[in-house]
């Protein structure tokens, strides 16, 4: 397993990176799901960057418990000063989420990975997407935001140069050594997740995801 990248420094740029790359567009993608998710109980957040999202969930839901895990100290500071005055209900784990195991005072019923699977190989979203099912109540959610590269002429020339040139930075500025996005849909679904809702924007850049726990909780082989 490669060494996680450090994204300690762009912890308080990071909004501001985030706005003059895409505009409010990251920070839409991330709500599209906000209003189901208001009957949560125990949530599970990994890479929420500063955590914006979670500090939204928090306001939004009086009644959820998160855990929220990062591999950046930093960002997890970032995290808990956006959560103010909610902090009673949050419980920060620094850890990389390849390898840390979830054990939960009650099983989860959300998760959410709001572009953090992009810093993941197919084979590490399987194995993680295994390790969090067994921590999942019955028919728990999975809320994926992430870059895509849609087919035809647009994901040719401009979609994939553009997700290129973001690898290229973050491993600059962060170490990271993922240069392509991984395969999420093949490695939730062979863990146990079925897809139930898809949205995209910017012409299919972006997308959002809801996906569910299947009710047998099988996992297959890893894709």
């Amino acid at each position: 397993m490669n060494p996680a990248p450090d994204f300690n420094r762009l912890a308080r740029p990071y909004r501001w990176l985030e706005f003059f790359s895409f505009g409010p567009w990251l920070a839409l993608t991330r709500r599209t799901f906000m209003d189901e998710f208001t009957g949560s109980r125990h949530a599970l957040v990994l890479g929420d960057g500063d955590g914006r999202f979670t500090a939204r969930l928090l306001g939004r839901n009086p009644a959820v418990q998160i855990d929220a895990v990062d591999a950046s100290a930093a960002m997890l500071q970032c995290l808990t000063r956006h959560a103010a005055p909610h902090t009673a209900r949050l419980h920060t784990h620094l850890a990389d989420i390849r390898a840390w195991s979830p054990r939960p005072a009650a099983p989860y019923d959300l998760i959410a990975t709001h572009f953090s699977l992009d810093c993941l190989t197919t084979e590490e979203v399987f194995s993680l997407a295994s390790r969090l099912r067994t921590a999942c109540a019955p028919s728990a959610r999975w809320a994926v935001s992430d870059f895509a590269i849609p087919p035809g002429l647009f994901g040719r020339l401009i979609a994939r140069p553009l997700i290129a040139s973001l690898y290229f930075a973050f491993g600059l500025l962060t170490g990271l050594t993922i240069r392509r996005l991984p395969d999420h849909a093949s490695a939730l679904s062979q863990a146990g997740f079925t897809r139930t809702e898809r949205r995209t924007r910017l012409g299919g850049l972006l997308i959002a995801e809801l996906w569910q726990a299947d009710s047998g909780g099988s996992i297959r082989t890893c894709p």
